[in-house]
């Protein structure tokens, strides 16, 4: 029994495996059979001297052998792919690989971004991961994004955070709303309504319960959604008004589907942020599109708010 032997195509299953606690669900990510990942698992089984997975009624889940060893796998994949990214830097700019996770009110607007990157670096390869604002934190504290783009970033993670754009949110409803139209509506007047809100822990939540709590109003919750999708769907049958970023709804006030109210105190302006850990080294294509986000995200969002 020896680890020196073990694949590093074994690890990238392994660690597929934990992620999913599926032996399915890692085969599907990995374009290989189910039989394909048992045998890896296996493998590295008879290799590692200990079981790394048990069964637990229906639930795989790790041994404490599986988790000293998933630690490891994380900081191997991690250094393969430093000295990947530190190649493509001796190479140049003409390839390259950025991880980057955004929070999901951002997606109206970094795939703009990238394509407009991309025209520069035809060899650049995107892994863009979208989640909520709690769960691209998590991905920033586990290492497992080179850049965030988000609002502000927690005082409690060292972070590089810097402001590359404002990002107004606005209070929203159906064209025929009684209050659309209408001109500086005091928002105690917004008590009244029933409001459609996203769920605890994204950034758009966060923004509108500081903005009620400083401006001492309550609102009323009718409903949680974790889509701005589904919110705009909703607010547009009618079933309630909603607190959003002005960046989701372009499409949707420039074919009259939704309106903004115009309410006394808003739109509230929030910062949009490019992020990453205080130590993370960053390869020169995570550092060249950072820069193109602080240098034309400001103009690209301007020229969407102006457009709609």
């Amino acid at each position: 029994m020896s680890m020196q032997h073990i694949s590093l195509r074994q690890l990238r299953v392994f660690e597929a495996a934990a992620a999913h606690r599926s032996f399915s669900r890692a085969a599907e990510q990995l374009h290989l059979t189910q039989p394909g990942v048992s045998m890896h698992i296996k493998e590295l089984e008879a290799s590692a001297g200990l079981p790394l997975f048990e069964r637990l009624g229906k639930k795989l889940h790790l041994t404490q052998a599986g988790e000293e060893l998933l630690a490891r796998t994380h900081e191997i994949l991690r250094s393969l792919k430093d000295a990947e990214d530190a190649l493509d830097g001796l190479r140049g700019l003409r390839r390259g690989r950025i991880n980057i996770a955004v929070v999901s009110t951002a997606k109206y607007f970094v795939p703009q971004l990238l394509a407009r990157f991309g025209r520069s670096y035809p060899g650049l390869e995107v892994r863009l991961a979208v989640n909520n604002r709690d769960s691209v934190i998590g991905q920033l504290v586990a290492n497992e994004v080179d850049l965030a783009i988000m609002g502000r970033s927690p005082d409690s993670l060292a972070t590089v955070a810097e402001a590359f754009a404002r990002n107004p949110h606005v209070i929203i409803a159906a064209p025929d709303h009684p209050l659309a139209g209408g001109r500086r509506v005091p928002l105690a007047r917004l008590a009244e309504e029933t409001f459609i809100v996203r769920e605890p822990g994204s950034g758009t939540r966060l923004a509108m319960q500081k903005y009620f709590e400083e401006q001492q109003v309550a609102c009323r919750v009718g409903m949680e959604m974790a889509s701005n999708e589904t919110i705009k769907q909703a607010v547009m049958a009618g079933m309630g008004v909603s607190f959003l970023s002005r960046h989701t709804v372009d499409l949707e006030l420039k074919t009259g589907r939704l309106a903004v109210l115009d309410v006394r105190g808003t739109p509230v302006i929030r910062q949009w942020h490019v992020a990453h850990l205080a130590n993370k080294r960053l390869s020169p294509t995570a550092a060249a599109f950072k820069q193109f986000v602080l240098t034309h995200g400001r103009d690209l969002l301007r020229a969407q708010e102006a457009g709609a």
